[in-house]
């Protein structure tokens, strides 16, 4: 039996190596891929993926178009660290065009896929959590008929990628990460900033990676470049917890999706988010006194299966 995805993307290099991920699976069916403001504008966003999905021959996805910018207030995005495109600014002459996106919208789509597939479809996010916040507002049964939700996001250790205590896909939108956490009752699990970077991989496997002989290998090597030099240069050792290395943020969310037994150490507890505060804005809560009141706990991701993960990264790009 097949497990059925459904994916909501910011498509930068991240979000790319997530979704080849899940293309490579042998046991997934990707429902949809639906796009969301983030790493760069919505338009680049649903372009961007439209790529991924060409260099993988899976243009038959549809993909959709959602939210362009936060619930409240104005966007911040990475072009500092994905390229001002999102994909490392790579020239793509045989881009597909923005007429391969579907008319519908991707909140309705989210909505309508879930709705038709009940108690099947696992939900990952890995950007801004606009469109998901906007798809409970519209329909507030949609979680309870999700089989689970992953969420590349937030943070445990207060700290932050783009403010002192952010994470970039929450802060990006603390409106919105604060519905999901809060209204979407349904086995959660959470892929946050630290752990990504307590879990990254040798830059040795990264070179071995983008090495092999093919297509997708080259695709990526292509769009990643930009992303390399900048994780290379001395601000992002510092930004990147636990010592030098690659972190495919995204990828984590997507191969716990995949495969359940990926995760090999785990915390439970409720979280929330922080709206307000001059430096705290958009930082996860965990609450581990209890004092919420909250019955719902989400899967904190601590550590992982590395060997399994490098083995799941590298048949993506086979």
């Amino acid at each position: 039996m097949g497990k059925k995805l459904l994916v909501d993307v910011d498509c930068g290099v991240d979000d790319a190596q997530a979704i080849m991920l899940a293309l490579a699976a042998p046991n997934v069916d990707l429902l949809g891929i639906t796009c969301v403001h983030g790493n760069t504008t919505v338009d680049n966003v649903c372009k961007n993926t439209l790529r991924v999905l060409q260099a993988c021959n899976r243009l038959e996805i549809p993909v959709f178009k959602g939210a362009a910018k936060p619930i409240l207030g104005g966007s911040i995005n990475a072009g500092h660290f994905h390229g001002e495109d999102g994909l490392g600014d790579a020239p793509d002459p045989n881009a597909p065009g923005l007429d391969l996106v579907q008319e519908e919208g991707a909140v309705s789509a989210m909505i309508r896929i879930v709705n038709e597939n009940p108690g099947e479809v696992s939900l990952v996010a890995t950007a801004p959590l606009t469109n998901l916040a906007l798809a409970v507002r519209m329909d507030p049964s949609l979680p309870r008929k999700l089989r689970g939700l992953y969420i590349m996001g937030g943070n445990t250790e207060s700290r932050g990628n783009v403010t002192v205590c952010g994470e970039f896909n929450f802060t990006a939108d603390p409106e919105a990460a604060y519905i999901v956490l809060n209204d979407y009752q349904c086995p959660t699990v959470l892929a946050c900033w630290e752990f990504t970077c307590y879990s990254k991989l040798s830059w040795e496997f990264c070179d071995a990676w983008l090495a092999q002989d093919t297509d997708k290998a080259r695709f990526m090597a292509q769009i990643f470049r930009y992303s390399i030099e900048m994780s290379k240069s001395e601000r992002f050792e510092k930004e990147f917890v636990a010592g030098t290395g690659f972190v495919s943020c995204d990828s984590y969310a997507m191969a716990a999706a995949i495969d359940d037994s990926f995760i090999t150490e785990s915390d439970h507890q409720p979280v929330s988010v922080e709206l307000v505060g001059t430096h705290t804005r958009g930082m996860m809560i965990v609450d581990t006194v209890g004092l919420l009141n909250k019955a719902h706990k989400a899967v904190i991701m601590k550590k992982v299966d590395l060997e399994k993960f490098q083995r799941m990264m590298m048949s993506a790009l086979q």
